[in-house]
């Protein structure tokens, strides 16, 4: 009689203390990421810029990544994860610092090199973090585990576009008559200016924090990963990824994922004011809804992957985005607004199970693969300005989506077909 199999363990044994810390990146990168979705709105209005044009908030902060992910892997290679925390961390801290320079200038061009730097360090936590969390315990719940800290990601976003709703959004927005007005009075400028200062000071606190942070993982013991030291020394070759058919198509994947989300999340606040003609700060509140439909779906995910297989799992979620989105173009408006909402949960599960599943039997090339897997996140960059040069061809924010739309039919053929192991990789699990 076969004895009863014991539950994979979800949490790593006598590592619990790395394991909160690193968990808890997850929440404080998210932080700058959604605070990009109120910038955007924020630089239109003090800047004065076309939804294009406010789109290299996006394509900036992304490129940061793209850039990074590979030097990163190459410094952890050598150093090891907990060299890539620190590192990130100051470079976060750094360019958050850069906010203040940047609004005392009043130069667009000054934010979005800021913004290069802060992604430059997120670039080296997420690089670090995903594949340290999974292989920090039981590789069968790699998944889960990755899903679990993932789900305090939403919870940083919530928090970012608070911050941001609360801090940033002033609640002014000047008609066409009021602007004519103060500029013939001569305090249009003056007004301009006052919206670009009010950045400041939540990127000076966040960068205190990640500052801080860098200093605790810096005075704690971090255990060695089996993939920082394998036998031999062999750390992997670029060329032998290519022999993964189910990894290249998780680098696709994630590449449109993260161009959905992004995508998604940046333009959600105009898609409300549009749809429904409510003042931001009330867009903003939506947005921050949004984002707690997706930490609400990271933890639900987390746990019907108990029962359900992650790839039959993310599947069935990209289906039910295909719909949603769908409806969101054809019917803009209040019912619109809510399915776009919508679509947040059922997206939630999808970065960190392309990403687990991607890692899967790739041995020593794990920490490579995972750097183009981060590299991937230039999706961001790519699709972000994209969303904003279809709405403004077709006049239409809504018609924007149907770069979401595309994402989630390949991601749903990912999961159902590409995300197979091969017999032979599956062996080697």
């Amino acid at each position: 009689m076969t004895p009863p199999q014991k539950p994979h363990s979800l949490f790593p044994s006598g590592q619990l203390f790395p394991f909160i810390l690193v968990t808890a990146l997850f929440f404080l990168w998210a932080i700058p990421n959604n605070l990009n979705d109120v910038l955007i709105r924020q630089f239109m209005k003090s800047f004065t810029l076309t939804r294009t044009e406010a789109g290299l908030v996006q394509f900036a902060f992304y490129l940061g990544y793209f850039f990074l992910a590979m030097p990163a892997a190459l410094i952890m290679r050598k150093a090891g994860y907990k060299a890539g925390f620190v590192i990130g961390l100051l470079l976060f801290g750094i360019g958050c610092f850069l906010f203040w320079p940047a609004a005392l200038a009043g130069r667009y061009l000054y934010f979005l090199c800021a913004l290069f730097v802060i992604a430059s360090g997120l670039s080296f936590l997420e690089t670090a973090s995903n594949p340290f969390i999974a292989q920090l315990g039981d590789p069968d719940s790699s998944e889960r585990r990755l899903n679990f800290s993932q789900a305090f990601n939403p919870l940083g976003s919530i928090t970012g576009a608070l911050i941001g709703t609360v801090f940033i959004f002033s609640g002014i927005e000047l008609s066409p008559q009021e602007v004519a007005a103060q500029k013939a009075q001569g305090l249009y400028q003056a007004y301009l200016q006052t919206e670009t200062l009010r950045v400041i000071k939540p990127y000076l606190v966040i960068g205190a924090v990640a500052i801080f942070w860098a200093i605790l993982i810096l005075r704690t013991k971090f255990p060695a990963i089996q993939s920082e030291h394998e036998d031999g020394g062999d750390h992997g070759h670029f060329r032998e990824l290519l022999r993964y058919p189910h990894f290249l198509w998780a680098v696709l994947a994630q590449f449109l994922y993260v161009g959905a989300q992004v995508g998604t999340w940046s333009y959600f606040i105009q898609y409300v004011q549009d749809s429904t003609q409510v003042p931001e700060k009330t867009a903003g509140y939506f947005l921050t809804g949004t984002l707690a439909a997706f930490g609400v779906g990271r933890f639900t995910s987390a746990y019907l992957m108990r029962t359900i297989s992650p790839s039959k799992l993310m599947g069935g979620f990209s289906l039910v985005n295909i719909v949603l989105v769908s409806l969101g173009i054809l019917f803009p408006g209040w019912f619109g607004l809510w399915c776009v909402l919508l679509t947040s949960f059922f997206m939630s599960l999808m970065f960190p199970t392309i990403f687990a599943m991607g890692l899967k039997g790739l041995g020593p090339n794990t920490k490579i693969g995972g750097s183009l897997l981060v590299m991937a996140i230039v999706g961001g960059a790519a699709m972000t300005p994209l969303m904003g040069f279809i709405s403004e061809k077709f006049h239409s924010i809504a018609w924007a989506y149907t770069i979401p739309l595309f994402s989630y039919i390949v991601i749903a053929l990912y999961s159902f077909f590409g995300s197979r192991l091969s017999p032979a990789k599956a062996g080697m699990e």
